[in-house]
């Protein structure tokens, strides 16, 4: 989650991009940069580690100049050291960007191939080469990033200062969030409002594929289709950020959107990226030869998470995997040995019958994992390992990124355990590995179902029963979606794996019950279909989540079809929970629900 700042202004810039840079420190870094336009020309500072260690730099040899960019920086590709911080830069531009670029070796390649040398091991640095060439073939700077956002894959924001253009800034996001700050002859850019608060009270979000151009007397928007548009202006107190919600409602809807950039900060702590290869902290000193056994322990959200890792160990690891919900967990007096990895999952480190579930497997000499959003909890205190989940500060109670990301997390383990226990080739994780870099950009690509979703919200909010049902990794999944249903609009849902379904369940299907099937395209997709007919056939209300195909193959009348981006089957958890969470959070979003505290819940539960 790097932060990004922008500034088009009258006066040095550098100093106003390191304050607005602090107030981005929570999001985490590894380095820092800033750079800007000298009498024309680009000169960047940029420094390993703390904010500090870049203020030193501009303290010895500062900087004017009143356009500029900066950047905090979390190493996705290549080391955290003062090459590959950011700003990165040709003789032609400086770019800052937030995301994963999915297809950066590929357009990598192709720039080597025609020359271009490389400074560094990030995949910034191609988005950077990728606009020079353009340049060099005569284009002017905004039809050189119009020609090369298209080329890009994945979710990102990108912010541009061009040598000799005094009056021109540059951003672009897809997937990862970008705000426009509006002065009085100033123009800003930045990753959210929190970073320009001190700056101007009047911004703007773009929306997913915009693309905007600033001068000292505004910005232009165009969306991804190249034509101008207009996104809302908001005013804003400096001290109305310091919890922001950006341009949504509620915590809840600006977490669902944070997902494509989180998870993939996640990814990409776990992933060498350039290598496709998955990395473990150094701390993991567990070696999956020797393990005979998985136990995982969890609560709500959490636990949903460690039933898709079940498929995950079993199918790539060949890891046999017991799993209960922490309150009976302990309870249960399950034998446990030296041999076995007991694995616990908790968004907040503090969840009570977790730690007590942890503290039993501990006592009976099992290795300890934990999967945590905090590090500094409790749970992770008392963890043989920890392996965190980066997905910043989660205000709303459903819980929504730290899902996906203990999701990331835990099938990149799997993947890891499958390599030391040779049930994976190399080939084998470098598909995988793929497969995981390209989530963020697919999540993106989900949320674009979200007009469509509220729309289907006015009719689930008349329903006094919903059925969710999937089979193999959506079933899980059918649970966890019943539970967000359940848990912020108060009807009553249930989740089932789709198979169960006539052996009881069926006997509830009629004109009234909506039923959600989540029906990704994997390997019993067509059994999913069967039991899609078997409802169909009773007069049930269905609701399709599928690929473009699935409805068509299906054959059956929908309530509602929620089309999803083509993928490989063992990412589908990650990205059908963005749909599962839409349903949701419309659904009593429509009905006038307190969507980011509902009733009876708490966000840390601390008691048994």
């Amino acid at each position: 989650m790097c932060g990004i700042v922008g500034i088009l202004g009258r006066q040095p810039a550098a100093p106003l991009v390191v304050d607005a840079l602090k107030r981005l420190e929570y999001r985490g870094y590894d380095s820092a940069g800033v750079a800007t336009l000298e009498n024309g020309r680009l000169e960047r500072r940029r420094a390993e580690g703390k904010l500090r260690n870049l203020e030193d730099k501009l303290a010895r040899s500062p900087l004017s100049g009143p356009v500029g960019i900066g950047h905090t920086r979390w190493a996705t590709h290549g080391r955290p050291n003062e090459t590959n911080a950011h700003p990165h830069a040709t003789d032609r531009l400086a770019v800052v960007h937030n995301g994963i670029i999915e297809n950066f070796r590929a357009l990598k390649e192709e720039l080597q191939a025609g020359g271009v040398v490389f400074e560094t091991e990030t995949d910034t640095e191609v988005v950077a080469q990728l606009v020079t060439r353009e340049m060099r073939a005569g284009k002017a700077p905004a039809d050189a990033v119009a020609a090369v956002l298209p080329q890009l894959r994945g979710a990102f924001a990108l912010a541009f200062v061009f040598a000799g253009e005094d009056d021109l800034l540059i951003g672009a996001r897809h997937g990862a969030p970008l705000a426009i700050g509006y002065g009085e002859g100033e123009m800003y850019l930045g990753s959210d409002a929190l970073a320009l608060a001190p700056l101007t009270d009047e911004i703007s979000y773009l929306d997913d594929g915009d693309w905007a151009v600033l001068s000292h007397d505004g910005a232009i928007i165009r969306d991804a289709s190249g034509k101008v548009v207009q996104r809302e202006r908001q005013r804003f107190s400096p001290g109305a950020f310091i919890a922001d919600k950006g341009n949504h409602r509620h915590f809840m809807a600006k977490e669902i959107h944070e997902q494509p950039e989180v998870v993939g900060r996640t990814v990409a702590h776990y992933v060498d990226l350039a290598a496709g290869r998955v990395k473990m902290p150094a701390e993991l000193a567990v070696d999956f030869r020797k393990v005979n056994r998985i136990v995982i322990s969890a609560c709500g959200t959490a636990y949903y998470a460690g039933l898709v890792a079940r498929y995950w160990f079993e199918r790539l690891a060949r890891l046999p995997v017991e799993i209960d919900v922490a309150s009976e967990f302990r309870y249960r007096e399950m034998p446990l040995f030296a041999t076995d990895v007991a694995l616990f999952i908790s968004q907040s480190g503090e969840t009570a019958d977790t730690l007590a579930s942890l503290r039993y497997a501990k006592a009976g000499g099992a290795s300890i994992l934990s999967v945590v959003n905090v590090p500094t909890s409790t749970i992770a205190r008392e963890s043989t390992a920890v392996l965190p989940t980066l997905a910043g500060p989660e205000i709303g109670v459903a819980s929504t990124k730290a899902f996906t990301c203990q999701l990331a997390v835990l099938l990149a383990l799997a993947i890891a355990a499958g390599r030391a226990r040779g049930t994976l080739s190399e080939r084998d994780e470098e598909g995988l590995v793929s497969a995981l870099i390209s989530v963020p950009g697919l999540m993106a690509e989900a949320l674009k179902s979200e007009a469509d979703i509220e729309g289907l919200a006015r009719e689930l909010s008349k329903a006094r029963d919903v059925l969710y049902l999937g089979r193999g990794m959506a079933y899980p999944l059918a649970l966890e979606g019943a539970l967000k249903l359940k848990e912020i609009s108060y009807i009553h849902a249930e989740g089932y794996a789709a198979g169960e379904l006539k052996h009881g369940p069926i006997a509830l299907i009629d004109e009234t019950v909506p039923v959600i099937v989540l029906a990704p395209s994997d390997a019993v997709f067509e059994k999913t279909v069967s039991n899609m007919q078997e409802v169909a056939a009773r007069g049930g209300r269905i609701v399709l989540v599928g690929e473009a195909h699935a409805a068509r193959e299906a054959a059956v009348e929908t309530m509602a079809t929620v089309a999803m981006p083509a993928m490989n089957p063992i990412i589908a958890p990650l990205v059908y929970a963005i749909p599962a969470q839409l349903i949701a959070y419309h659904t009593a979003l429509f009905m006038g629900k307190d969507v980011d505290q509902p009733r009876n819940l708490a966000k840390s539960v601390t008691v048994e």
